[in-house]
C-alpha cells in the first residue's frame, strides 16, 4: 500500500468510526497533497466533514468527521503557543525551518503540528492540544536561543498572519498568467510547476494551468510561497486585466 492509499484508508477508517461511534473524531493536521486525497475522497466518507487549521487560511488542515444527529458541541483539538527568547538582547533570529528543527528533535510526528508564524521576534505555533505541554515542558532552545513557550488563545494568533496587499495587471486570470506575474516568473516557468504537481487551490491539486483564479481562493505553491486571490479590479485601457492579491509572508 503506497502512501496515497494508506492516507485515505486512514481518513475513511476515521470516517467510519465516527459514525460507529456517533462522536466527532480528527484526522492529523494535513499538509497539501493530504488534503488533495481528503478531497478526492469525499464520496467515501460516511458522516459529514469539516477543515480547520486553528487560524483563517492556515496551510496545514485537520479534518474533523461529524456523525449524523451530534446530541453535544464539539471543537477542534487544537493549541496554540507562543515561542519567545528567554534573553531578547542576546537571542538570534530563527525562522520557519529553525522552529520546526527543533519540535522534530523531540520526535513528535509532524502532523501533530500545524502552521508556523514569525511575527515582530517572536513565533507562534498551532500543535495538537494533547501534546502542547509536552511542547511547552521540552522546548526550551531553537538554534541557540534560549526559548520560553507560553500558551495563548486562537483569537489571539488570527491577526499575527503576515501578508502585503498588492495589485498588479496580467494578460489574463488564467493560473499560469497569474503565478508568473505574483512570483517574477516566465510563463513556461509557471506552467512547469503545474507538471511538477506543485500548484493547489484551496488544498485541491491543480494540474491544469489554463484554469482561472477564482475571487477567494488560497493559492499555494511549494517552494514559492501561498497568496490569496482577492478579486479581478477590471481591465485597463491597454486591455489587461487589474487583480488583487494577498501574499502571505
Amino acid at each position: 500500500m503506497n502512501e496515497e492509499e494508506l492516507c485515505r484508508k486512514k481518513l475513511i477508517d476515521l470516517s467510519k468510526q465516527a459514525d460507529r461511534k456517533g462522536i466527532v473524531l480528527f484526522s492529523a493536521f494535513l499538509n497539501l497533497n493530504e488534503q488533495n486525497i481528503y478531497h478526492q475522497s469525499g464520496r467515501l466518507f460516511v458522516t459529514k466533514t469539516e477543515c480547520f487549521g486553528g487560524v483563517p487560511h492556515a496551510e496545514r488542515q485537520m479534518i474533523a468527521f461529524i456523525p449524523d444527529a451530534l446530541s453535544y458541541e464539539w471543537d477542534y483539538p487544537i493549541a496554540a503557543l507562543k515561542i519567545s527568547p528567554s534573553h531578547p538582547k542576546f537571542a538570534e533570529p530563527f525562522g520557519h525551518r529553525d522552529i520546526l528543527g527543533a519540535l522534530m528533535t523531540l520526535g513528535v510526528d509532524r502532523g501533530k503540528v500545524g502552521d508556523i508564524v514569525i511575527d515582530d521576534g517572536n513565533a507562534f505555533f498551532l500543535c495538537e492540544e494533547g501534546i502542547a505541554d509536552f511542547f511547552a515542558e521540552n522546548l526550551d532552545k531553537i538554534r541557540h536561543t534560549a526559548v520560553n513557550l507560553k500558551r495563548i488563545p486562537l483569537s489571539g494568533l488570527s491577526v499575527r498572519q503576515e501578508f502585503t496587499e498588492q495589485e498588479r495587471t496580467v494578460a489574463s486570470t488564467r493560473l499560469d498568467s497569474v503565478l508568473a506575474c505574483v512570483y517574477g516568473l516566465s510563463r513556461s516557468q509557471a506552467a512547469e510547476l503545474f507538471r511538477a504537481e506543485k500548484v493547489f487551490v484551496d488544498g485541491r491539486l491543480v494540474l491544469n494551468p489554463s484554469r482561472c483564479c477564482d475571487d477567494g481562493s488560497i493559492v499555494s505553491v511549494r517552494g514559492h510561497g501561498r497568496f490569496l486571490y482577492q478579486q479581478t479590479l477590471g481591465q485597463t485601457k491597454k486591455g489587461r486585466l487589474k487583480i488583487r492579491y494577498l501574499l502571505y509572508q
